[in-house]
């Protein structure tokens, strides 16, 4: 299959309620405000949808998954992880959906329509705790480079994408903003 027929996803999982466990969705929604990508590309926020992002994942031939793990790393720390090393950088219980997304991935395995390639971007949180739409200023900073990372993931996947203009403005709205507090 040519590479631009590859059906990419990028799938930002995570609770926007709790600070940083929201970073994937952030990045999903940043990436749309300020990118129109090809249209074998597609964004989705999956939230805590767990189980019912096995369509979506099914479908695509090439998964991008942007998150937060638990890598024993330093918070803010960025990962690319792939097979054994995303199993085990998600394999935490203290997350709201991390062990719906594991067992999203196996179950579409079994079935036999996981995508040829799973790769996920985690950024290794500072708070996942506390209720805030806001990101912890460290995550905040670290948005750019993840986008950039996301971005180079797609163009390798055979996607393309534009930055949108007054001519092609996204018309996706997100409906719960972040808030301008500064969480620590």
């Amino acid at each position: 299959m040519p590479e631009s027929d590859k059906k990419i996803l990028i799938l930002g999982v995570g609770n926007i309620l709790f600070t940083d466990e929201g970073f994937g969705v952030r990045v999903v929604e940043e990436l749309d405000q300020k990118y129109l990508f090809s249209p074998n590309v597609e964004l989705l926020d999956g939230g805590t949808l767990g189980l019912r992002l096995m369509g979506p994942i099914m479908e695509c031939d090439y998964l991008i998954i942007v998150d937060i793990v638990l890598n024993e790393g330093k918070p803010g720390d960025v990962f690319r992880l792939l097979g054994e090393n995303l199993s085990k950088a998600c394999a935490f219980t203290n997350s709201m959906h991390q062990t719906d997304l594991l067992d999203t991935l196996s179950r579409c395995s079994l079935i036999g329509d996981v995508p040829d390639d799973v790769i996920l971007y985690g950024v290794e949180p500072v708070n996942y705790h506390d209720m805030s739409s806001a990101l912890s200023p460290e995550l905040e900073a670290k948005m750019p480079e993840v986008m950039e990372m996301v971005l180079n993931e797609v163009e390798k996947a055979g996607g393309t994408y534009t930055l949108r203009t007054e001519t092609n403005p996204a018309t996706e709205k997100i409906y719960v903003p972040r808030d301008t507090s500064r969480n620590s």
